[in-house]
């Protein structure tokens, strides 16, 4: 099993910045692909980003392209989401998910049910 626990969510200003963090534990070797998700009240879980396990590979959310960046350090098992310009709309809860399987394509993940692991989540709150 691998267990994912996410820290770096609180409160920002509208056009502030807030760097999330995730390490896993467990059986790590068993990761692939690593990314984030988020859930606002009352709204479906949303695809936010995700990086493959060598870090040639990353896919975005299009609201948030040129404002978030994926990265991860295998070393310290970590993935890390830096949140630019935060706006309103990225409110939500979190939430850091891990694959055993490789996923390469878009539609794939960003789909929530292609992952196998995941964390309690972190809370981004954005005033205006």
């Amino acid at each position: 099993q691998v267990q994912l626990v996410e820290s770096g969510g609180g409160l920002v200003q509208a056009g502030g910045s807030l760097r999330l963090s995730c390490v896993a534990s467990g059986r790590t070797d068993s990761i692939d692909n690593m990314g984030w998700f988020r859930q606002a009240p009352g709204k479906e879980r949303e695809f936010v980003a995700c990086i493959s396990r060598s870090g040639g590979s990353v896919y975005y959310l299009n609201s948030v392209k040129g404002r978030f960046t994926i990265s991860r350090d295998n070393g310290k098992n970590t993935v890390y989401l830096q949140m630019n310009n935060l706006k309103p709309e990225d409110m939500g809860g979190y939430y850091c998910a891990a694959s055993r399987n490789p996923i390469r394509l878009y539609q794939s993940v960003a789909r929530a049910t292609n992952y196998d692991y995941w964390g309690q989540g972190t809370q981004v709150t954005v005033s205006s």
